[in-house]
C-alpha cells in the first residue's frame, strides 16, 4: 500500500477564494444592515432607486448616505452585491406611517364627537400624511384653525364637554411665548377640564421635518425682520416670490416624509398625546 507523501493537491478547490468568501447577491430590502467598506458606514436599508441605481442607509443616530448598488457591502461580516429588490404583487403593509400595527381591511370609523385642531393646512397635511391611517380607525377628525389667536372662539362654538374632547397642537408652545398665553388662557377657562394643548418648539411645522431628509445639517436662521417661511426658501435657493412658491416649497418638504422615522421626537410625542386624549372616552 503506497503512501501520498505529497497529500492533497494545493490547486483544488477554489484556491483564489478572499478569506471572508466571495460575495453572493444579496436583494436590498428596507430594514437589512449593511456596511459600506470604504467608508465604514453602517446603517439599514431605508429605500432603493431602481432608475440611479442606488441604496440609502439611514444608521443608528438617524444619519443617511446613499451609495450605489452592487459590490462594497458586508453583511454580517460577509461580502455581499446588493441589488434592487424584485418587484412583486401588492403587499399589505404590516404597519402605518406613524408605525403602529396596520389593521388588515380595516375601514374607518364613523367620527367621533371628539377631535383634533392644528394650526395650519400645512401642520393638517403632515398630521395625515403619518397618522391618517390610525385617525381614521379611531374616527378622528382633524381640523385647521388658520391659527390659535382666536382658539377661545372656536372651542366656544364646538362646546367641549364629556365625549366631545378638543386636542390642540400648537406650534412654538414655549414659555412667554404669545400661543403660551393663549394655551395659558383657555386652560383655565369654562373648557379647560375637556382639551388638552401641547405643541412642539419650532417656528413652523416645516421645522418639525428632519433636515438632513433635505440634505441639511440644520434648518436656517432667519431673521424676525422676515416672513420664517420666505426666508427659509431664501437661504436654500428656492423661488419664494409669493405665496404659490412656498406652497410649492412645503409640497417638497412634504415629500420628503415618508413615516415618523422622518420627523423629529418633539412633534411625535405630542400629536400621540393627542390622539390618546380624544380617544380615551
Amino acid at each position: 500500500m503506497s503512501h501520498d507523501r505529497y497529500g492533497t493537491d494545493v490547486l483544488a478547490g477554489d484556491w483564489r477564494a478572499p478569506k471572508g468568501g466571495r460575495a453572493q447577491r444579496q436583494e436590498a430590502t428596507r430594514d437589512l444592515v449593511v456596511e459600506e467598506v470604504t467608508t465604514d458606514f453602517c446603517g439599514a436599508v431605508v429605500r432603493t432607486d431602481r432608475d440611479l441605481d442606488t441604496v440609502e442607509l439611514e444608521d443608528r443616530r438617524g444619519r443617511r448616505r446613499t451609495f450605489p448598488l452592487g459590490p462594497g457591502f458586508l453583511l454580517e461580516g460577509r461580502p455581499v452585491v446588493l441589488h434592487a429588490p424584485v418587484p412583486r404583487g401588492p403587499v399589505a403593509p404590516t404597519r402605518t406611517a406613524s408605525g403602529s400595527v396596520a389593521v388588515a381591511g380595516g375601514r374607518a370609523r364613523v367620527a367621533r364627537a371628539s377631535r383634533i385642531y392644528v394650526e395650519g393646512r400645512h401642520d393638517a397635511e403632515l398630521v395625515e400624511k403619518v397618522w391618517g391611517d390610525d385617525l381614521r380607525i379611531e374616527g378622528v377628525a382633524v381640523e385647521y384653525l388658520e391659527g390659535v389667536d382666536d382658539l377661545g372662539e372656536h372651542l366656544n362654538g364646538f362646546g367641549p364637554a364629556p365625549g366631545r374632547h378638543v386636542g390642540v397642537l400648537v406650534d412654538h408652545l414655549v414659555p412667554g411665548s404669545k400661543e403660551s398665553r393663549i394655551a395659558a388662557s383657555v386652560m383655565r377657562g369654562p373648557h379647560g377640564k375637556h382639551v388638552k394643548i401641547v405643541g412642539h418648539p419650532y417656528v413652523d411645522v416645516w421645522q418639525a421635518v428632519k433636515p438632513d431628509r433635505l440634505g441639511m445639517s440644520a434648518w436656517p436662521v432667519v431673521p424676525r425682520s422676515i416672513p420664517w417661511k420666505h426666508g427659509v426658501c431664501q437661504a436654500l435657493g428656492w423661488p419664494h416670490r409669493d405665496q404659490a412658491d412656498v406652497a410649492r416649497a412645503w409640497k417638497r418638504i412634504l415629500g420628503t416624509v415618508h413615516s415618523y422615522a422622518d420627523l423629529e421626537p418633539s412633534l411625535l410625542g405630542r400629536v400621540e398625546e393627542l390622539i390618546d386624549f380624544v380617544t380615551a372616552d
